[in-house]
């Protein structure tokens, strides 16, 4: 691979010869790919090897998954690279906690927080580039997370609205890119000498707001995919010294490194950062660093308590006597039991959101929790979102399809059923997993795959 003259002399300088050197043969080997199952689904993927597992990373297997199977497409797999992983393993927030991803699409760690919280608490999953929080939305919806809005707006405005607000807080923060070097090679073409005090200047401005959303005691995990010493240690002794955090020891598994002091302030508590070189690690570039926010200060953060038919901002609104009448033939018709609490529409939208999401007037919201299904005209019409993330075992009306029929739902073809089956909604089932819904009509299953997710199945 062709490195960059000016990268290669800078990590001789800081590395030493022969580290380096086999720091600079290690682009040229293959990258290691990675998947992370979700334990979020009733069932295991059954298409995938589970034999090389990761010792990092609790979901984590070593292999290449694709994205036209039955397990991509329900969410029972995640495609993840190796080194990646461990940052969601860090951040690792407990049950019912409220957490914050700042910086998430696509996905993969909001996904991986998502994991550990089992669809509790409170999961607010921010990307501030439009575009990108569209693929972020996909991502939280193929996963099944119905703790988890998604929204499309700026620290300084998130700081603003939710002060001292989140149990913790991961900061995965825009970088110079230098550890995908080998995955992306087009990275490469953005980096000059330069770019990564660049990076690390908007940096401490997104910790600056980053800082003001953690409550008191909570905790604050950093993470980059460079190995640039401004971006990575630079960066956490000035959010030390600043701020007065206190730098937590994080585990280091075979082949990981620790941070560098020399490469700061000398501050030897910058041992307890991570840092993942390719040329020791089975995995690409990483740093990752788990900070607690002094305790000092005093909590002043929205009440968690708020009635089921209050509105989340300015654009929702709880259900009016009609669509409530929809809904609940539908919950009776398909659910063996109530399973969703607080809901609200927006335009003609149901959600079921969070019980203790706050108030969010003011925030651009992308995803508003899960979306249920929308009213059509006298007609309640569940959503693919409720399609996968519903387990199987609460649905009065399961239907278990053919790996042929799966490929033409997701190509969207209607495919023939047995014509006893009752007419109506159907959640389908493929090799054990939730794919979506169809409405079953006279021995035809009609089609409900969205338009733009649709695929040729390999």
């Amino acid at each position: 691979m062709a490195l960059p003259t000016d990268f290669i002399n800078k990590y001789q300088h800081l590395l030493g010869q022969k580290e380096a050197n086999a720091f600079i043969q290690s682009f040229s080997k293959p990258a290691r790919h990675g998947f992370r199952i979700n334990p979020l689904k009733e069932n295991r993927p059954r298409g995938v090897n589970l034999t090389n597992a990761t010792e990092h990373c609790q979901f984590g297997y070593y292999g290449e998954v694709t994205g036209k199977t039955v397990d991509h497409q329900s969410g029972a797999v995640y495609s993840q690279e190796p080194s990646a992983m461990y940052v969601g393993e860090v951040a690792h927030p407990k049950q019912h906690e409220r957490v914050l991803d700042l910086c998430a699409a696509p996905g993969g760690k909001t996904t991986h927080l998502g994991s550990y919280l089992q669809n509790t608490g409170l999961l607010i999953a921010n990307e501030i580039n439009s575009k990108r929080s569209k693929i972020l939305v996909e991502n939280t919806e193929r996963f099944g997370l119905t703790n988890t809005i998604v929204t499309n707006t700026t620290p300084e405005v998130l700081a603003a609205r939710l002060p001292n607000y989140f149990d913790r807080v991961l900061v995965d923060a825009p970088c110079s890119g230098e550890g995908m070097f080998r995955k992306d090679p087009d990275a490469m073409q953005y980096w000059n000498l330069d770019y990564p005090a660049e990076c690390a200047k908007r940096q401490r401005t997104i910790l600056k707001e980053a800082v003001k959303t953690l409550k008191p005691g909570g905790i604050l995990v950093y993470s980059t995919c460079t190995f640039s010493p401004e971006e990575d240690e630079q960066i956490i002794a000035w959010l030390v010294k600043t701020y007065g955090f206190n730098l937590l020891p994080v585990k280091k598994f075979p082949g990981m490194d620790s941070g560098v002091p020399e490469w700061a302030d000398g501050n030897s508590d910058l041992q307890n950062c991570v840092r993942i070189f390719p040329q020791h690690f089975s995995g690409e570039g990483h740093f990752i660093a788990k900070l607690q926010k002094p305790t000092s200060e005093p909590v002043h953060q929205q009440s968690s308590k708020h009635h089921r038919d209050v509105a989340i901002n300015q654009n929702t609104q709880p259900m009016n006597a009609e669509e409530r009448n929809l809904w609940t033939d539908f919950e009776r018709q398909m659910l063996k039991k109530p399973i969703f609490g607080r809901l609200v529409t927006f335009k003609h939208d149901l959600y079921s959101v969070p019980e203790i999401t706050p108030n969010l007037a003011g925030i651009k919201i992308i995803r508003l929790g899960l979306q249920i299904g929308t009213f059509k005209k006298s007609r309640f019409e569940p959503s693919y979102a409720l399609g996968i993330a519903l387990h199987p075992q609460d649905v009065i009306h399961p239907l278990a399809i053919s790996c042929a029929s799966w490929q033409k739902y997701v190509h969207g073809d209607t495919f023939s059923v047995d014509k006893s089956l009752k007419k109506g909604w159907h959640q389908l089932i493929c090799e054990g997993q939730p794919v979506g819904f169809s409405k079953v009509v006279n021995g035809t299953a009609k089609n409900f795959f969205p338009k733009g997710l649709r695929f040729q199945a390999d």
